[in-house]
């Protein structure tokens, strides 16, 4: 079967192969001409002017796409057709010429977790099954992969960089990619795999990178391909359309509703379009610029007068981080900073930075409202008080990007750090109002306590070291760098500065 001169759209127009799987056969036009420009071949006056629309590029393609960015709306067939690209490649084509003695050949399925590359499997074992002669290539099946007689196995891996070593590919097919993680702080972040997934085709010609995601935010590399590619020359394809361009099965009445429902994310999930109400919180440069490299903690110094932030985890999720700062004249210097990765005792951990607070002389910690009571007890029975922070996540946020800009802050060479920071991600909601957060998928323990006890550090209250607060009456305390200031409770109970000097 390798012999055949059977092209791809003759396969999916011949019923005895591929024909009975495309129902409908007229909406199926536009990745009819997908298909031709993906492998190089003639399209009808209709093919180009779909071609032309999705691509922006005014050439024809002669030759097959080595490398392809396909950014479709959901829903618009993106896995079924990926399948049938896997199939053609695994059963039409002769690479045993490739291939060493003994080597197989393998067509990699690739998405952010199994369960999501089987949809694209199932696919694949459907359309194997469904056609006699090509059920008769099986070799080998198995719950994830399928070995042909032909040397050529179909397989699913996940986003994994480690994991697609070793093998010779003739193609990988990366499903949803725009939803994989890009910060460096993953453990495979989407640069790493597809940079590991390229020399694993370098001794197969005619081999072919398929990346195909609906859009997500402005980041990571199908975005970074898309920028770079869009509508240029080259044998580097990318490819955008909105759901019902490549699908008009989808009723226009539920793309409206959904437009109606959430315009900006519609935008993105139906219309292919980047999101641009999440953009980066904070510039690489802008990170850089204030971080102390050599540096990964300091001791404490005494005179100096310390804060802590905390962001608890019940240790099976998130990470549990404490962070240490203080300020020196109108800078915040972030002195320490714990993280401990989950699985942990949150008992044990809140005893090991009660010593750690305890070294600092520290003997209050802010942190949110995570788990209630919770924290509060375990850090109480350690005689460090808990305090409630009254701003938000996302407020923290907000009020330290201007003293990361004005360089008002030393951070750690702290790479987790640093790789959250710039992780984070601003949304805008449909009121316009903004929230500051991790990616999907993403963590932001350590940037979290960092942030916060900057803030706390900065905050515009004179240097305490000592003094009560106790009634309604004057409470005392010295200062650093004024002599004593007395600090008043009011009517409502709020705290009041003055000064001795006044």
């Amino acid at each position: 079967m390798g012999g055949s001169a059977m092209n791809i759209l003759d396969a999916c127009r011949d019923p005895q192969v591929f024909g009975s799987a495309f129902r409908n056969r007229a909406s199926w036009e536009a990745w009819t001409s997908f298909l031709a420009a993906l492998f190089g071949l003639p399209m009808t006056a209709d093919q180009q002017a779909i071609y032309r629309e999705c691509t922006g590029r005014s050439d024809l393609p002669t030759e097959p796409a080595s490398e392809v960015w396909l950014v479709v709306g959901r829903r618009g067939g993106k896995s079924f057709v990926l399948a049938v690209v896997a199939v053609f490649l695994a059963a039409f084509k002769d690479w045993r010429q490739y291939l060493n003695v003994g080597e197989r050949g393998t067509i990699m399925v690739i998405a952010q977790d199994r369960q999501q590359a089987r949809v694209i499997m199932r696919y694949v074992k459907g359309l194997l099954h469904s056609v006699p002669m090509l059920k008769a290539l099986i070799e080998r099946e198995l719950v994830e992969s399928v070995d042909l007689t032909n040397r050529i196995t179909i397989e699913v891996h996940t986003c994994s960089f480690r994991a697609v070593r070793g093998y010779t590919c003739v193609a990988a097919l990366l499903d949803e990619i725009a939803f994989w993680r890009s910060e460096e702080d993953s453990s495979n972040p989407d640069s790493e795999v597809v940079a590991a997934v390229r020399p694993a085709m370098a001794t197969i010609p005619e081999s072919i990178l398929l990346c195909a995601s609906s859009p997500y935010s402005r980041k990571g590399v199908l975005w970074e391909n898309y920028q770079r590619y869009f509508g240029k020359l080259g044998p580097t394809l990318v490819w955008q359309a909105p759901t019902r361009v490549m699908n008009p099965s989808v009723t226009q009445r539920y793309i409206d509703a959904e437009f109606e429902k959430d315009p900006i994310s519609a935008a993105a999930e139906f219309g292919a379009e980047f999101r641009t109400d999440i953009e980066a919180f904070v510039s690489r440069e802008a990170i850089e610029a204030v971080t102390d490299w050599g540096v990964h903690e300091r001791g404490p110094v005494r005179g100096l007068r310390y804060v802590a932030e905390t962001d608890p985890s019940g240790g099976s999720g998130d990470s549990f981080a404490l962070a240490i700062a203080h300020k020196e004249h109108d800078i915040g210097v972030l002195d320490c900073l714990r993280e401990v990765i989950p699985p942990f005792s949150p008992e044990a951990v809140v005893l090991e930075f009660c010593d750690l607070l305890k070294r600092y002389g520290i003997t209050t910690v802010k942190g949110d409202r995570y788990a209630g009571e919770f924290p509060r007890e375990l850090f109480r029975r350690q005689g460090i008080r808990y305090e409630l922070n009254d701003d938000s996540k996302g407020l923290i946020y907000l009020n330290f990007l201007p003293l990361i800009n004005s360089r008002k802050v030393k951070l750690l060479g702290n790479r987790r750090l640093f790789n959250q920071l710039i992780g984070l991600e601003r949304h805008t909601a449909r009121g316009g109002r903004d929230s500051i957060d991790h990616a999907r998928g993403g963590h932001d323990d350590v940037a979290n306590a960092a942030a916060g006890a900057l803030l706390l550090a900065t905050a515009e209250l004179p240097r305490m070291r000592m003094g009560t607060c106790l009634g309604a009456g004057p409470v005392h305390y010295h200062d650093d760098e004024a002599p004593v200031s007395s600090l008043y409770r009011d009517g409502e109970g709020n705290l009041l500065l003055r000064s001795s000097s006044n």
